[in-house]
């Protein structure tokens, strides 16, 4: 289970959000402890491709959506939606590859991302 750390408590904290209408997923986040394992487990039964590879995670593209792969305790699971202007959520966040994001939970303690830039990452190679 994910034990949130300090800095996801104060990027929860810090933004307020007012929910609008939401209509496209960008990600779907899960979490693993071995990502070059999980990454080959999904290539080997999915029809799918590695986009973005690093030590603390990973993103897949299937056809209809992308899934994130992510270490316990770095990241948490979470499902992500793109919006076109994030500053109507809140102050967000940049991400160390340039993505502008939110985190924010549900009344029942899911993580919501929301993202303002769709993961345009160039393909890493396997480390």
């Amino acid at each position: 289970m994910f034990r949130k750390s300090s800095f996801i408590n104060r990027l929860l904290k810090e933004n307020i959000l007012i929910m609008k209408k939401l209509s496209l997923v960008d990600h779907i986040a899960i979490q693993t402890t071995n990502i070059k394992s999980t990454i080959n487990w999904y290539l080997s039964n999915f029809s799918c491709e590695t986009i973005f590879k690093d030590k603390t995670w990973a993103l897949l593209k299937f056809d209809n959506i992308n899934i994130a792969l992510v270490n316990p305790n770095e990241h948490p699971p979470h499902i992500a939606f793109k919006v076109s202007n994030i500053f109507e959520y809140g102050k967000p966040c940049t991400h160390r590859d340039g993505i502008n994001y939110i985190y924010k939970e549900d009344d029942f303690g899911n993580v919501i991302e929301l993202v303002e830039n769709s993961f345009n990452l160039k393909k890493e190679k396997s480390q």
